[in-house]
């Protein structure tokens, strides 16, 4: 005679794990005080947040990309180990550790290379601006009003196509031949942008690209002087 409720046997027991998160909204799931580990990553001319989650407690781990959840595991227990996910048909890897002291490391490789060797890779391949300017707000302007907002613009140009990517956004400019190189013309609100093209002169620099906000050189920024910074740019709406 068994004293268990037929509802508490064995073959009537879930396989589904019990801790999960399915019944809770995404935007409510994404805690920036659980990620344990943070990459800014650029891919095919956008540039991606990667985010890990590791409850060593509740066992679950997720990966946030741009602040969505890509993957998600509830109640693991093994708490070391490497998950697989995607970003624009590219392969990337986050491995999990075990180090001293009860402690975790944590690793990114994407397309088969480390965080740190695809990132220098793709500084040579890439061309990074970063500029903030000033734009109109339409809804004052209606009302007679004059209001500005800040807004911040990421501008990257791939060596090998040229092609040039403004907020992850693939823009499509024509250039123009000029004395010594290109010019590419382009408006972003009350901002005139010109990219240059020009012959360094010697075989080793190649060409020189610089970019002009409103004829104003905007300085070179480095993939790697923004890979761990929480700036707007990195953020989504």
């Amino acid at each position: 005679m068994s004293f268990l409720s037929p509802t508490l046997r064995l073959e009537n027991l879930s396989t589904q794990p019990i801790m999960t998160q399915d019944h809770v909204p995404e935007d409510q799931r994404y805690n920036k005080q659980n990620i344990v580990a943070q990459w800014c990553v650029p891919i095919n001319g956008k540039m991606y947040r990667i985010e890990l989650e590791h409850g060593t407690t509740s066992g679950r781990r997720m990966i946030w990309v741009n602040g969505r959840e890509v993957l998600r595991r509830d109640w693991m227990f093994k708490l070391v180990g490497e998950d697989t996910f995607h970003i624009d048909q590219t392969r990337c890897i986050i491995r999990v550790d075990p180090a001293p002291g009860f402690k975790y490391e944590y690793s990114l490789y994407i397309d088969g290379k480390s965080h740190e060797l695809y990132t220098d890779e793709m500084t040579r391949q890439y061309r990074l601006w970063l500029y903030t300017g000033e734009a109109t707000d339409a809804e004052a302007t209606m009302t007679g009003a004059t209001a500005t907002t800040a807004q911040e613009y990421r501008i990257m140009l791939k060596l090998d196509t040229l092609s040039l990517f403004v907020n992850d956004e693939l823009r499509t400019e024509e250039s123009v031949f000029v004395h010594g190189g290109t010019d590419t013309k382009f408006l972003l609100q009350d901002t005139e942008f010109v990219l240059q093209a020009r012959s360094s002169g010697n075989k080793h620099d190649g060409i020189v690209h610089t970019l002009l906000a409103n004829g104003v050189p905007v300085p070179e920024a480095k993939i790697q002087e923004i890979m761990q910074e929480p700036v707007s740019i990195l953020q989504t709406n």
